[in-house]
């Protein structure tokens, strides 16, 4: 697929995320909007995955989203893609539906493998199943998200210690580096130092990557899987401008939880390009 049709994908994304959060009254629609790059170049380019959905996910590479709040962007792409009909968005967060604000498993929604919105946790299931691939001899691929805030929960530097040290190789972690989290910059509320130095001092391959650039999303992505069976997991720091795509959203923490009304709804999708029909 050509980088003009994902950047076409990606702004029907962006138009389900705002429309979504709209119609529920709640959700996170910053981070969703930030990462839709990523989230559209991964599921409709570069995963080898199957809509057709078996929770082992063997032969396939397989994606878990940690910071969970930012499940808008993975619903959207999930159904696009194939893995559930386009027109379920229209039930986010409404009740008895299987798109709760953060993923769950006990509904059955194809393509999610583990509930995830207690941060922090995300990691240590990707370098589990990344485990068992290797134990099963499947050289699929793991890949994970994370937040820059979410890095502030101390299991995380516990699960890069592990993953490092037991030379997970076939791990791919992305962290949504965009300086933003619930109260604030990451600078005000508690400063992550300096990360790249630390995801290498603790072992693993460093990659940087414009997560608004869909071309060098696509680029940074292909050298995550080159790099991956040479003994180290793979990091990507992701830098991404929460609330990309809507200038009133941009660069700001005040939309990381934070529903438009209808008439901010109306001036954020005059900004973005309906391009494969709304839901």
């Amino acid at each position: 697929m050509e980088i003009q049709e994902l950047q076409k994908i990606a702004s029907q994304v962006r138009r389900d995320i705002v429309r979504m959060v709209n119609q529920a009254t709640c959700g996170h629609p910053g981070a969703s909007l930030g990462c839709t790059d990523f989230f559209t170049a991964l599921y409709f380019k570069v995963l080898d995955h199957n809509p057709k959905f078996n929770m082992e996910g063997k032969g396939e590479d397989m994606f878990f989203l940690s910071n969970g709040h930012i499940s808008p962007v993975w619903y959207s792409v999930l159904a696009r893609s194939g893995y559930f009909p386009v027109s379920e968005l229209a039930t986010f967060r409404k009740l008895d539906s299987r798109l709760q604000g953060h993923p769950a498993t006990h509904e059955g929604l194809p393509g999610v493998r583990v509930a995830s919105g207690s941060l922090g946790q995300g990691m240590s299931v990707a370098i589990g199943v990344a485990l068992a691939k290797k134990l099963d001899g499947d050289d699929k691929l793991v890949y994970c998200l994370t937040g820059d805030g979410e890095l502030q929960e101390g299991q995380n530097w516990e699960a890069m210690m592990f993953a490092a040290h037991n030379k997970v190789d076939n791990l791919i972690v992305t962290v949504d580096w965009n300086g933003q989290q619930i109260d604030g910059s990451n600078e005000d509320v508690l400063s992550l130092g300096d990360l790249p130095g630390k995801w290498a001092t603790f072992g693993w391959e460093v990659l940087h990557m414009n997560g608004n650039d869909m071309a060098d999303v696509l680029k940074v992505l292909a050298a995550a899987k080159a790099a991956t069976g040479k003994g180290k997991p793979v990091c990507i720091l992701m830098k991404t401008d929460m609330g990309h795509g809507v200038d009133f959203m941009s660069g700001t923490h005040k939309w990381h939880g934070k529903a438009p009304n209808d008439e901010q709804t109306e001036v954020a999708l005059a900004q973005l390009e309906e391009t494969l029909g709304d839901f």
